[in-house]
């Protein structure tokens, strides 16, 4: 490991001579001006009225509900006095924000049809603000700018490029000059990404670019800075599927460069071996992409993963501050992505200055020193024929919990998690799903590991057994901590650990030494941002994942943050956290000193035993409960979890009318206003049935496990008592 990172840390290339350096970016104070507080989206605030010195003082000073039940991740942006903040599926409000009055909201009149090509819950995680106009993006991918004093809508644009695929939007807009640049989601499925420049004023379609090239054999590329890029495909790749590439986060406007520099998602489907079947580093897959915001042409790029096969976007989010490295004042951008280095690039040119792993990592053996290339490790991560172990798992080293760069410190602060999993694959082409899941790889991760070997065919589990990495699950299957590190080094100054895998919150930093983030326990902690040791928690009884962010107005300073939870494995609500003992109610919460107790969420009510289901239909065979389970798999178990308290409705617990309506719902889309789309184009009536057999089935199961646990006098949601072939 000493050897990787010593591999990892040299500095590569030497950049140009120095430049003069341009003015100081504006600084986070009074105002809070974009989800990241400044120009460099650093998170990182100048104000130092909250200390810890008086820390202990924090209270609240204002909360809104804001009437969901789903996960909040934005960040607030204050200007003026006012507070404008986004919501579930690309709802926006605005508050005064020293009262909290509620001055206007916006709710986008939302396709939810898109919730089936949205693999990671209704987010939205923010908004930007220019010229008396707040841009948002809803879930379906629309843009709309609207009158900042009102809230009406001033122009709306239709980012969908193609009606046939699942695209969707969940991150915020970037302001880039005269334009507005937004991104699109949608890898899993079957969509192609591409980044959109709106004019400011108008809303007119400025470029476009996209980030997977299309099929040669359709002709010459639609931007021709793909041309080079299709030579890095196979041309026999799967072109139906749309390759993945979306930029989902990580937009990035440099005003010293003129550049918006975006971060890349994952490939589809997932492995190289089936997206691009001879090979090829796939441009501009998990890539930093560096564009003119003028023209929207490619000015340089760095390719974190080349040939991803491993969900590993580079689409968290980056920060832009100057640093001296190597001796020289440079501007450069930091990014720790999902594959588990932390990277300092210069941001005139690309070039690669520093790249250091912060956890775990077997699927590169280090960087090529002439290229700046990682070298990827086959023989440890390619799990084309056999399983592998994969260091960091899909879930990401970083994912889109925002970090914090204090430039005095020189110190970078967020959630990091150092965890693995297992990766497979059956063998063969899997046939194109429209507006479906087409990932093609199953994977465990390694807390989960050890537990589900029973369940693999022998086989596999004597194949993982033997693989190395197993032996570091065995000692460690992974953990998630607050971190303080050192970007040039990837020391880590120090570290502290979080409840669960799960709990990775975005962060605030400040010129005072704070530290301040959520938890999945509900807890907002204040920490000394030299030692990490906690000066102040409060529990606000709400599920904390989004960044806090800092403001002040007529001299008194306040720190907001959104809570809910939910995000990526939304369903599935761990039991640490305040979202499983005390529901979801999203809301925005205001602190300041000698502000008052929050009010805290009363608890869910006792969970009762799976109601009685009506019986089967004649006919119903286990054949039908098998081709049931199947489909329910493959379409539906990535919102429903069915499991105690989660977000979405536990299947197994239907009562009668649902259960008498239930080809109403899947079908025919009788609860689409309450965000579940209709299945009419994909499931037959008879395809319908067997997926009700099933959950027949299953709540049969769960009833009588229940009611065991009852006798025994357990909880509901202890383990079951006995192994269900079905549940």
């Amino acid at each position: 490991m000493k050897r990787f990172a010593l591999i990892l840390s040299m500095a590569l290339a030497a950049c140009s001579a120095s430049e003069t350096a341009p003015p100081q970016q504006a600084e986070a104070g009074e105002n809070w001006t974009n989800p990241g507080g400044d120009a460099g989206k650093t998170r990182h605030s100048v104000l130092t009225d909250i200390t810890p010195a008086n820390v202990e003082r924090l209270g609240l000073a204002w909360e809104a509900n804001l009437g969901t039940n789903r996960v909040l991740e934005a960040t607030p942006v204050v200007e003026g006095g006012v507070m404008y903040t986004s919501g579930v599926a690309g709802r926006a409000y605005a508050f005064d924000a020293a009262t909290g009055k509620e001055l206007w909201r916006f709710e986008p009149p939302v396709d939810m049809q898109v919730n089936r090509t949205v693999c990671c819950d209704m987010a939205n995680r923010g908004i930007a603000l220019a010229n008396g106009k707040v841009y948002v993006a809803s879930l379906d991918a629309q843009l709309y700018a609207l009158d900042a004093k009102t809230g009406q809508i001033v122009w709306q644009a239709d980012t969908v490029d193609d009606k046939q695929r699942g695209i969707n939007s969940t991150g915020a807009p970037e302001v880039a000059g005269d334009v507005v640049v937004i991104g699109n989601g949608g890898a899993e499925y079957d969509v192609r990404g591409y980044v959109s420049a709106y004019d400011l004023a108008t809303g007119k379609l400025k470029w476009r670019f996209h980030t997977v090239p299309r099929d040669p054999a359709l002709g010459p590329q639609d931007h021709p800075d793909l041309e080079a890029a299709a030579k890095t495909w196979d041309p026999k790749s799967r072109w139906d599927i749309g390759g993945g590439g979306t930029p989902w986060d990580a937009i990035n406007y440099d005003p010293e460069t003129g550049l918006v520099i975006i971060g890349t998602g994952n490939g589809g489907p997932y492995d190289l071996s089936k997206r691009s079947p001879a090979g090829g580093t796939n441009l501009y897959l998990s890539s930093l992409v560096a564009l003119d915001a003028r023209t929207g042409r490619v000015k340089w790029h760095y390719q974190e993963v080349p040939g991803d096969s491993w969900d590993f976007t580079a689409t968290q989010p980056m920060i832009l501050t100057r640093m001296t490295v190597d001796g020289e004042d440079r501007p450069v951008l930091l990014h720790a992505p999902k594959n588990g280095i932390l990277y300092v690039i210069d941001r005139r040119d690309g070039k690669l200055l520093r790249a250091n792993p912060i956890v775990r990592v077997n699927w590169m053996k280090g960087i090529d020193p002439k290229t700046g290339a990682p070298i990827i490790d086959r023989d440890a991560a390619d799990y084309s024929k056999d399983p592998k172990i994969v260091f960091p798992g899909t879930p990401g080293a970083r994912n889109w919990f925002p970090a914090a760069y204090d430039p005095a410190s020189g110190l970078f602060f967020g959630s990091v998690l150092d965890m693995g999993n297992l990766m497979f694959q059956t063998p063969g082409q899997k046939p194109f799903k429209a507006k479906g899941l087409n990932n093609d790889a199953a994977l465990i991760f390694t807390p989960d590991l050890v537990a589900a070997l029973p369940t693999l065919p022998p086989p596999v589990a004597a194949g993982v057994k033997a693989l190395p990495a197993y032996q570091q699950v065995l000692k460690d299957p992974g953990r998630a901590e607050m971190r303080a590190i050192d970007p040039l080094t990837g020391k880590t100054v120090w570290a502290q650990p979080m409840e669960g895998w799960q709990d990775r919150g975005g962060v605030l930093s400040t010129a005072s030494g704070l530290l301040v983030h959520g938890t999945v326990g509900g807890q907002l902690v204040v920490r000394d941002a030299r030692t990490g040791k906690i000066l102040k928690s409060i529990d606000t009884g709400t599920t904390i994942l989004a960044a806090p962010m800092t403001y002040k107005v007529k001299g008194v300073q306040y720190i907001a943050v959104m809570a809910a939870w939910g995000g990526g494995g939304y369903p599935y609500v761990p039991r640490y956290a305040a979202a499983y003992k005390r529901g979801n109610t999203g809301r925005l919460l205001v602190f300041k000193l000698d502000g008052g107790a929050v009010p805290i969420p009363p608890e869910l009510p006792p969970l009762e035993v799976a109601p009685e289901p009506p019986r089967q239909a004649p006919g119903v065979t286990p054949e039908t409960i098998a081709q049931g389970r199947g489909l329910f798999f493959a379409n539906c178990a990535i919102c429903h979890a069915n499991q105690h308290r989660s977000i979405t409705p536990d299947l197994r617990r239907m009562q009668p009318g649902t259960h008498d309506a239930f080809k109403a719902i899947v079908l025919d889309g009788a609860l689409v206003p309450n965000g579940m789309p209709r299945w009419n184009d994909v499931l037959t009536p008879a395809e319908a049935d067997a997926l009700h057999a099933y959950l027949i089935d299953l709540q049969v199961a769960t009833r009588r496990d229940e009611l065991a646990k009852v006798r025994a006098g357990l909880p509901l949601d202890a383990p079951s008592l006995a192994i269900l072939s079905n549940y």
